[in-house]
């Protein structure tokens, strides 16, 4: 399993846009792409900042969703500022998805 983490920067008083805007419209998104398995979003203490983590199948569907749908999507986010930050992990331990250390 892969995991795509994307920290972004929240415009003032913009936490309730962005929980609505992903759960009317990036997650519906995500079901529809291949290999897509998991969305979690929250926002730490502050309101600033919001962490998104989506889990897939494997490198090669994250991938595609990077190159095919993302910046499409990033655009529906108009409550962030500046460029959000991507990391890229394969997953070792879930206890939800029963994923195990090799």
């Amino acid at each position: 399993m892969y995991a795509r983490t994307i920290r972004m920067q929240l415009k003032p008083n913009s936490v309730a846009e962005f929980t609505r805007t992903f759960e009317e419209k990036v997650i519906p998104l995500l079901r529809k792409q291949a290999g897509f398995k998991d969305e979690i979003t929250f926002v730490p203490a502050g309101d600033k900042e919001a962490v998104a983590i989506s889990l897939w199948e494997q490198k090669e569907s994250a991938d595609t969703y990077q190159r095919e749908t993302y910046p499409e999507m990033l655009k529906t986010l108009t409550m962030i500022e500046g460029t959000p930050q991507l990391q890229t992990s394969e997953v070792c331990n879930s206890t939800w998805h029963k994923i195990a250390a090799a």
